[in-house]
């Protein structure tokens, strides 16, 4: 067994901030061997019941927290904690608190079988209800969290960490071995390989559980529902006038907002087979050094929850400045060993929909050699996949920007295309195929690439030329020779964009598509 309920208030919590919201239990009529466990777990555990819950303070911030106690008959539900739990639940709700949850439970008490089980729909229900509100529900997985506990409030979470080395799952080890007769495979049902698998977000020791929940919260308490167009046309003509400065060569950093061709003569005379011989430097900074250097705050998130993970893909709750998002981020280092595979377009369909429930902009980052070409993603679903995220991003209910940061190859960069707002890096491009695909289709070779680029313009001056691109970001001369300086420059334009589409709410499906009929 882990810490206690007692001891992880006093770990996690800031001191001498914790309030009890629990009245004491109502049981019934009970038998008369249920009514000795009960005396005997109240005495073992120094709790009345298997949860307890109540607010207290997180770094200075009022949170709702609902903790199991586990040695209360292991942390079983019953129908009374079921009510606590609920209970719970709900004031969270009208309050308008974020809800912490830290279960640690073999399931639902035994003692009380069906009656008790069916529980799990009532707690299901109002957690669902707590995230429909837009309230940021955060897991804590301990050990062990097993049974109808996993499969309900403890796998909803908008962000899922886990105690390391914790046993977690929906069948217990023990039940399978009497079942089946062998014990069940060791490693499968902890903490770290749910992490491997995309199941959770992290695994965080005890002592670190207040930092993330201060960065998450930090990141959420952001959401400026009451951003007007004053403040963010103000942060953008700040930004536009730090790009501006940092500009070696005296051009423009980026286009104007309000004129999508404003700004381009500066870059017109950029050559496109330099441009992306340029975008494929190894040492160009990429979606990681952005982050990095860029982001003010950062809270790594992991795969699917579905059991699948990409490590291609970077989805993360971030903040630029002021301006919280959640980024979808092409990892081009990574993809160059194991390119974009259908996994991690799902992962980016989990973080489109998690934004919209956490009430987020999304971000999504083009810097790609191309989506998986194999046998694989063929069997996998890619073709599919890449409609999906295209779909789900032309209609997510949510403030999109895309910034298109180097390489942008095939339906693997386009699925991260369409959005609100379009920002470009100076030697960005996107293409249908790589040029000496292209090449090779017209061709029969791979000698005319050079050829092939420069007649579908693909560069982003050719792309804010027709009104895909919005504002482009120089490079001077190069990412690659001024990559903290770069990355700052993006960062400080995305902070600038982001309160502006803030401010202005989500952008109609229509009119993110149309944007591409000329």
């Amino acid at each position: 067994m882990g810490l206690t309920s007692a001891e992880l208030i006093d770990l996690v919590l800031d001191p001498d901030t914790w309030t009890s919201w629990d009245t004491p239990p109502v049981h019934g009529e009970l038998p008369e061997a249920y009514a000795a466990d009960l005396a005997r777990a109240r005495e073992r555990a120094g709790t009345d019941e298997s949860v307890v819950t109540g607010e207290a303070r997180i770094a200075g911030r009022r949170v709702a927290v609902v903790l199991s106690e586990f040695r209360f008959l292991a942390g079983s539900i019953g129908r009374a904690s079921a009510d606590r739990l609920i209970a719970a639940v709900e004031r969270a709700t009208q309050e308008g608190l974020p809800l912490l949850a830290g279960p640690a439970s073999g399931g639902t008490r035994m003692q009380e079988g069906t009656p008790a089980f069916v529980q799990m729909v009532r707690i299901a229900e109002a957690v669902t209800r707590h995230k429909a509100a837009g309230l940021p529900y955060l897991v804590y997985l301990r050990h062990p969290t097993t049974g109808g506990v996993m499969a309900s409030w403890g796998s909803l979470g908008h962000v899922t960490v886990a105690e390391p080395e914790a046993l977690l799952g929906f069948l217990g080890p023990k039940v399978y071995e009497v079942l089946n007769g062998r014990p069940f495979p060791s490693g499968v049902q902890v903490a770290e390989n749910l992490f491997a698998h995309g199941l959770v977000d992290g695994v965080v020791p005890p002592g670190e559980l207040a930092g993330l929940v201060d960065r998450v919260l930090g990141i959420l308490s952001l959401r400026p529902a009451e951003a007007s167009g004053t403040s963010a046309e103000a942060s953008r003509t700040s930004a536009e006038a730090s790009a501006s400065d940092a500009s070696a060569d005296g051009s423009d950093a980026s286009a104007g907002a309000g004129d999508a061709s404003a700004g381009a003569g500066d870059f017109s005379a950029i050559d496109t087979w330099n441009a992306i011989t340029r975008s494929r430097r190894t040492d160009r900074p990429g979606a990681r050094a952005l982050l990095r250097i860029a982001a003010s705050d950062v809270v790594p998130l992991n795969g699917t929850g579905q059991g699948e993970r990409d490590p291609g893909l970077i989805i993360a709750l971030a903040r630029f400045g002021t301006a919280p998002c959640l980024v979808l981020a092409q990892d081009r280092r990574e993809q160059a060993h194991q390119p974009l595979g259908p996994e991690g377009l799902r992962e980016a369909q989990r973080g489109m929909k998690l934004a919209t429930g956490l009430g987020l902009p999304v971000v999504t980052v083009i810097d790609t050699p191309g989506a998986a070409l194999s046998p694989e993603a063929e069997n996998g679903g890619i073709a599919g996949e890449i409609a999906r995220t295209l779909g789900a991003l032309v209609n997510v209910e949510a403030p999109t920007l895309s910034l298109m940061l180097g390489e942008g190859n095939g339906g693997g960069a386009l699925a991260f295309l369409p959005a609100d707002r379009v920002v470009a890096a100076q030697h960005a491009w996107l293409s249908p195929l790589p040029p000496e695909g292209a090449s090779a289709i017209v061709y029969g070779d791979s000698d005319h690439a050079a050829e092939m680029a420069e007649a579908q313009r693909v560069l982003a001056v050719d792309l804010q030329q027709i009104g895909v691109v919005d504002r482009i970001v120089a490079e001077t001369p190069d990412a690659a020779d001024e990559p903290e300086t770069f990355c700052r420059r993006v960062g400080t334009v995305l902070e600038d964009e982001l309160l502006a589409l803030l401010a202005a709410g989500p952008g109609a499906p229509a009119a993110r598509a149309a944007r591409y009929a000329g």
